[in-house]
């Protein structure tokens, strides 16, 4: 087992770490910038280092820091979280050429899947559903891409290959904005990105997301740990995920996890990973993959048992997976409201001094949060300041768990989104279940 590692993140990510690797023995090194000095995960922490201003440019995206931290603290690895350089497949090189294990996937791995052109060809190749697309980035060739998107059939969007986050992407519904939309997302793709490839694909007009959590060892061995469902998105931000998603059923789940698994062994994927899918009429179309831990892995260690930071860990040690496929068993229900110091109605973010704060509680449910009273919020970062996890042996208890804990969750002194994830609870839409990805997004704008 590793014996020491630099978690290189901050708040609730941070602490989700520094608590996993104290259950192994693993000491740990927290990082951080001038404004997080009182992070709860800092004050617990073996060992902290200042590593710059509060600026993530001048602190949690500097590598050179980042690295020094391990240096100077003889650390054996450093564990990158979720953001910020989790998905950076140089840092992940610099990190491993320095001597150091990098808690994630090859840097290999990172750039295959972070391009989504590549992504979507290796998914091709490995059998995992994809979008009916352009196969490959689109070139100055009007006449072809005409041709691509009468051969998809409209309405197509276009894409950014290293997109992300709702970005760099441009739906068309009529073949006389084709051309036009392709030459503003490029333009967009370069001046955001850097990279001004994009790509065709069908647009799926009411598709739910789900999405496969994996595990793989690098060492030949891969399972997936069952489903989520996150479509209640705002600006294609998650606002809600739960697990297992509404109307899967176990045949289905079995044929694309394996499918996910497989395309694991052929990349020679290790660490923990998110196979990403737009759902509908029955069918699986892959759109991207996540080459780290997720937000919403909560729900997923909820039904099943396992803690996938633990086995992050692990991996990285070297070791390979001791769960088989056969020991994963689903079992309830687990719902994750994402809590976030910002303006319920108009969204602007909140920070600030938390005056009071009483944290939810009782059977099922979870709170991880660095958040505490006479905590400042800052304003240099994301707004997300805690997620609450509510479990129950079926999705209605799991349903009624989270509007108590809600009920229940205090935060004051800054703004916070919990009636807007109330009114979700309350919403028929969701209580039904099986919403798609545009749901929130409409019932907002009706509210407006």
């Amino acid at each position: 087992m590793l014996k020491k590692v630099v978690i290189a993140n901050r708040g609730e990510i941070a602490l989700r770490i520094l608590r996993a690797c104290k259950e192994l023995g693993v000491k740990t090194v927290a990082v951080h910038s001038t404004a997080d000095k009182n992070l709860k995960h800092v004050l617990l922490a073996d060992e902290t280092i200042c590593i710059g201003k509060a600026s993530a440019l001048d602190s949690y995206l500097n590598i050179p820091r980042l690295i020094t931290a391990a240096e100077v603290t003889d650390a054996d690895a450093i564990h990158p979280g979720y953001g910020f350089l989790a998905e950076n497949a140089d840092f992940a090189e610099q990190v491993e050429d320095s001597g150091f294990a990098f808690i994630g996937p090859l840097a290999e791995s990172i750039r295959l899947m972070g391009d989504k052109v590549s992504a979507i060809a290796a998914m091709k190749e490995a059998g995992v559903p994809c979008v009916p697309g352009s196969d490959g980035p689109l070139t100055d060739d009007d006449a072809a891409n005409i041709a691509h998107g009468r051969r998809i059939g409209y309405p197509v969007i276009i894409k950014a290959s290293g997109g992300g986050g709702g970005r760099g992407m441009r739906v068309v519904r009529e073949e006389s904005d084709l051309l036009e939309a392709i030459q503003l997302t490029k333009s967009e793709a370069k001046s955001t990105f850097n990279n001004d490839m994009v790509y065709m694909e069908k647009f799926l007009e009411n598709p739910r997301h789900v999405e496969i959590q994996v595990l793989a060892d690098g060492q030949g061995s891969a399972i997936h740990l069952a489903e989520r469902d996150c479509s209640m998105q705002r600006r294609h931000q998650k606002v809600v995920e739960e697990a297992p998603a509404p109307g899967i059923s176990e045949e289905l789940r079995a044929e694309i996890g394996q499918r996910c698994c497989n395309a694991c062994n052929k990349i020679n994927y290790r660490g923990a990973g998110t196979f990403e899918f737009l759902f509908e009429n029955g069918e699986f179309y892959f759109i991207e993959m996540n080459t780290r831990i997720q937000v919403e892995h909560p729900v997923t260690e909820m039904i099943t048992g396992v803690d996938l930071i633990k086995e992050q860990l692990r991996v990285a040690a070297g070791m390979k997976l001791t769960i088989k496929q056969e020991d994963i068993k689903v079992t309830g229900h687990a719902i994750e409201c994402r809590i976030n110091a910002e303006d319920p109605r108009t969204f602007i973010p909140s920070p600030g001094k938390i005056t009071r704060f009483h944290p939810a509680g009782g059977m099922g449910v979870r709170w991880d949060s660095h958040i505490y009273t006479d905590y400042s919020v800052p304003p240099h970062y994301d707004s997300m300041i805690g997620k609450l996890i509510t479990y129950g042996e079926t999705r209605d208890v799991a349903i009624a768990r989270m509007k108590n804990a809600l009920d229940e969750l205090v935060i004051d002194g800054i703004k916070t989104n919990i009636a807007l994830q109330e009114d979700i609870m309350n919403d028929s839409g969701f209580v039904k279940g099986g919403a798609n990805i545009h749901y929130l997004e409409k019932k907002l704008a009706e509210i407006e």
